[in-house]
């Protein structure tokens, strides 16, 4: 049974589903997930994968039954547009830390288009990619940015990654009129295409190190997470909005979440009631899964992965 706050006790209960947020800059995705309780009316809210405060764009919310769902979407192609700075380096590889190190101008200067074309390159396809030491992965128990604060030296392992396109959008070299630290900078505005668990911050990072110049990112948006884009995304002050107008925070439903993200096997009345009951069904080549199983009336049942001809559950929903 949901959780539900005391203040929200004569709310109904929301419905099954994903909400898609713009998030806005300076908030956690876990502030996120607080106000998104605060609004809907229950505990049973969480995320498809965390963004950085800096970062504002899309962030994928299940509600109730669909926080079920949050660990396979995460799973997916991520896709972001993002400012790189060369020139700097931070303590956290973005513009939210202090500054470690900053080139000569004349070595930014010295940084041709070609060396920038054949850096992104060289960080594009299957490679490995050390995240940045200021992260929320644990080490031995503990955050790694914790340990970065205390003033640990941290060196996290690498680990293998995708970037199925990293594009060059824009090059500009700052010059007079900008302030005297960023004077002599690149800044390249550019699209990642990525998979999950992907640092764009790291890949700033690495692209000014292979320059000879160091790098940090600026500014970050995620524009895609799986199907989900920003036309689907709705900013939290409007959601708040409707609230206090008092509407609902329109949810997409369990089913349309699962049919757009996950392949989709649509099983007869047999097949339903066996998988209803967690017993497998027979593989029809639609991937490795998960895969979304819908009953004949079109209720979404669970999620499968085929192993050899059959396709065992992974999450049941019925």
């Amino acid at each position: 049974m949901s959780r539900r706050p005391k203040a929200y006790a004569d709310r109904p209960v929301p419905p099954d589903g994903l909400v898609i947020v713009d998030k806005p800059g300076g908030w956690t995705s876990h502030d996120v997930v607080g106000k998104m309780r605060r609004l809907v009316g229950t505990r049973r809210v969480g995320h498809a994968g965390t963004l950085d405060p800096m970062a504002t764009g899309v962030l994928v919310l299940g509600v109730e039954r669909a926080t079920r769902l949050l660990g396979h979407l995460a799973l997916t192609r991520k896709e972001y547009e993002a400012t790189i700075r060369l020139g700097q380096s931070t303590i956290t590889d973005d513009a939210e830390g202090e500054v470690t190190e900053q080139a000569a101008p004349e070595t930014v200067a010295a940084v041709a288009e070609a060396g920038i074309a054949a850096g992104i390159a060289a960080l594009s396809g299957e490679i490995m990619q050390v995240p940045s030491a200021v992260s929320a992965i644990k080490v031995d128990g503990v955050r790694s940015y914790a340990r970065v604060r205390a003033g640990d030296e941290v060196k996290l392992a690498p680990r293998p990654i995708t970037v199925f396109e990293f594009e060059l959008l824009a090059t500009r070299r700052l010059a007079a009129g900008d302030t005297e630290q960023t004077q002599g900078l690149i800044d390249l505005d550019v699209r990642v295409v990525c998979s999950s668990g992907t640092y764009i911050r790291a890949l700033a990072r690495d692209l000014g190190e292979g320059l000879g110049v160091g790098g940090h990112l600026t500014a970050l948006r995620r524009t895609r997470v799986g199907p989900y884009t920003l036309a689907d995304a709705v900013p939290l002050a409007d959601l708040t909005a409707l609230v206090e107008a008092g509407q609902q925070v329109p949810v997409l439903p369990i089913a349309e979440a699962a049919g757009a993200a996950f392949p989709r096997y649509d099983a007869d009345e047999e097949q339903a009631k066996a998988i209803a009951h967690g017993g497998p069904l027979p593989a029809r080549g639609l991937g490795p899964g998960p895969i979304a199983v819908f009953a004949p009336d079109g209720v979404f049942l669970a999620l499968v992965e085929e192993q050899g001809r059959r396709c065992k559950p992974i999450a049941v929903f019925v």
